[in-house]
């Protein structure tokens, strides 16, 4: 049963009572729960975007967080990551002293310091309903703050072409003068990005993540009032502050020292840890039962925001079957009434538990490293399954899509497997490209799956293409485009032409140019059909004439074999 977020503290269970710092009204009653925002009700990823490599031009001029030696290139002898990313996307790679690819391939590696890579990570995030990214800032006082500072920014830029929400999220492990520096920092440095029309708001108050306090380890060390003064300041910054907080945070045992219960129930979000304590789906059920379904009632009884874990698996140990495990954690956040949740993380190489693009299979892994690809058990998998994976976990969550036990997702788009269907679309959070695009309508809107947000060209200036990437050539016979089905879109007619490719330069017509019309009182959609079949990697949709509009338009472009 979902818990109420009204719920009075006397409904509370002896082991969770407490009395929060600021969570209670006058009257003794909890705050009422958050209505949705940036964080409230949305699929947040962690991301490092700690990764650099000497001729990037970052100022660290080092293999950063690649090897255990960064003045060395990364090698087998030189290795602290569990995954080999797919890089195939990225203008820029640096060689590695690792042997070649599998299919010989250069065994190179990517750079956060580098706009581009940036960038493809938030369209990645913004093509597989990723709403906000939370940016780790580790103590930023070292050699590394250079660093960090530049790729703030280039986050930030990044968040705002593609539309999707960040916020800094200090990562406070093992920052001795932390109490007095992280106040410093965010005044000097951070505090200006939230400026960005980008900047994660919840509650009309930018939000700002502190993760490390509780924690019962050497690395944590602070007192319950040091962590309390910490908490206050940011709130009195007129800050919305998220904890990432241990797992055990509700019992004071286990992972989490004693005594800190105020000081979780002082954050207005928290989000407990879960990396490194479940791996197999029976674990995910045992801690939906011990801690998902009792911290969901005491945050709601404090008035305090829950925004729990999911991961994908250490790929490295063998957790992710084929999906299973990240799914049932999807299953069961839902089915306990969650609102928002935390990914554990996107680009998180190190731990291996990373959704972005990763190597398919062995040819796409160094040979001799002895790092798994996302194959490792026999399931042929897409580098982007587990972008795809939280697309539809995080859909689900938010009620668009049913609950299901059941995976939905193809580890390979068009493969027909996991339950996806006979006939899915194709096209469904795929790579897109566009000719130009208006304000924030950009072309990732038209596949993302949601009927309201839509593609538009830029105005007056026909012609105008919009471009699918399928992932491989497939046969297919039939595309639907649509318009937001709101009677506010009047009827218009576009002219397009329906172009194909298998190598994404050379293109020829599928379909000649035709008119096609879009009715909002018939669902304002269109079918462009082609029984014979096209053969075709990229599907590029030419416009050139729009009349109830002078661009370009698509809420959803499906794509389809039959």
């Amino acid at each position: 049963m979902t818990v109420s977020r009204r719920t009075f503290l006397s409904t509370l269970s002896a082991g969770a009572a407490g009395v929060a710092l600021g969570g209670l009204t006058a009257s003794g009653t909890a705050r009422a729960a958050s209505p949705a925002g940036d964080v409230v009700g949305k699929v947040t990823v962690g991301y490092q975007g700690w990764f650099a490599c000497p001729g990037d031009g970052a100022p660290i001029n080092a293999w950063w967080h690649w090897g255990q030696n960064w003045s060395q290139a990364p090698s087998p002898g030189n290795n602290v990551i569990k995954a080999w990313p797919d890089s195939r996307e990225f203008s820029r790679t640096y060689p590695t002293a690792y042997a070649d690819l599998g299919n010989g391939g250069p065994a190179s590696l990517f750079s956060s310091y580098d706009q581009q890579t940036v960038d493809t990570h938030f369209q990645w995030m913004r093509q597989n309903g990723c709403d906000t990214a939370a940016l780790q800032r580790f103590d930023p006082n070292g050699s590394e703050g250079p660093t960090r500072d530049a790729v703030t920014a280039r986050v930030r830029a990044s968040a705002e072409v593609y539309g999707v929400r960040f916020y800094v999220m200090y990562d406070v492990s093992g920052w001795a003068a932390m109490q007095s520096e992280i106040k410093a920092d965010w005044t000097s440095r951070m505090s200006a990005h939230t400026a960005s029309s980008a900047y994660a708001r919840q509650n009309g108050k930018p939000v700002v993540g502190i993760w490390g306090f509780g924690f019962d380890d050497a690395n944590h060390p602070w007192s319950p009032a040091a962590c309390a003064d910490v908490i206050s300041w940011f709130k009195s910054q007129g800050c919305y502050v998220m904890g990432g907080v241990p797992t055990w945070w509700r019992l004071g045992a286990n992972d989490s020292r004693a005594g800190y219960l105020d000081v979780y129930h002082a954050f207005d979000m928290l989000s407990p840890w879960m990396v490194g304590r479940i791996g197999t789906a029976a674990d995910a059920d045992h801690f939906y039962a011990d801690a998902t379904v009792p911290d969901l009632a005491d945050c709601a009884a404090h008035g305090v925001d829950y925004q729990p874990c999911v991961l994908p698996g250490d790929l490295s140990a063998r957790q992710r079957a084929h999906g299973d495990f990240m799914w049932r954690q999807f299953y069961n956040m839902t089915r306990a009434g969650v609102s928002s949740v935390y990914i554990s993380m996107f680009d998180e190489f190190g731990e291996g538990n990373q959704i972005a693009r990763t190597a398919e299979n062995q040819g796409q892994v160094p040979a001799g490293s002895g790092l798994l690809a996302l194959d490792e058990d026999g399931t042929a998998c897409s580098s982007d399954y587990y972008l795809r994976l939280t697309a539809d976990g995080g859909s689900m969550l938010k009620g668009r899509t049913a609950l299901t036990a059941t995976r939905p997702t193809q580890p390979v788009v068009g493969s027909g497997g996991g339950g996806g269907g006979g006939n899915p679309d194709l096209a469904l959070h795929r790579p897109v490209a566009e000719s130009s695009h208006t304000q924030v309508y950009v072309a990732a809107n038209a596949v993302d799956g949601d009927p309201g947000s839509y593609w538009e060209s830029a105005d007056n200036a026909f012609p105008q293409w919009l471009q699918v990437d399928l992932g491989s050539v497939l046969t297919t016979r039939r595309i639907v485009l649509a318009l937001p089905p709101s009677t506010a879109w009047g009827a218009r007619t576009q002219t397009v032409t329906l172009q194909g490719s298998t190598d994404g330069a050379n293109f020829t017509t599928v379909l000649p140019a035709a008119g096609y019309l879009f009715d909002p009182a018939t669902g304002n959609t269109a079918t462009l059909s082609y029984p014979a079949g096209a053969t075709t990697r990229y599907l590029r949709l030419l416009f050139t004439a729009n009349t109830g509009w002078p661009a370009g338009q698509a809420s959803g472009l499906s794509v389809y074999a039959t």
